[in-house]
């Protein structure tokens, strides 16, 4: 078992409550169509919060209940500032945790 994986697991609650205290949390998924697109982020049927949400935490958790390989690397951080670059005030612990995140991945184990 990869040193990071209880971090990591904790992380990802963090972003999930980052998500929830912005009133980004949805109860009903977007369509199946939607969550099948190809596009990087799937930013061609999603926002980026669905993205997080809806793609990936629930990979991240398949990958943490499985003892499976983390990812050798991660850059989300920088994808949540483009999309939310006019509102980084606004979405500041969300960029923490997203960063926090990118760090642990980016640690050997």
């Amino acid at each position: 078992m990869d040193s990071r994986c209880a971090a990591v697991a904790d992380q990802l609650l963090l972003i999930e409550r980052e998500l929830r205290g912005l009133g980004w949390w949805a109860e009903v998924a977007p369509s199946a169509d939607a969550l099948a697109s190809q596009t990087p982020f799937c930013v061609d049927t999603l926002a980026f919060e669905e993205w997080l949400q809806w793609i990936f935490l629930p990979r991240m958790k398949i990958i943490l209940e499985n003892d499976l390989e983390l990812p050798h690397a991660s850059g989300i951080r920088a994808m949540a500032e483009e999309v939310y670059r006019d509102r980084a005030a606004e979405v500041g612990g969300l960029l923490e945790a997203l960063g926090a995140f990118d760090r642990l991945i980016g640690q050997a184990s």
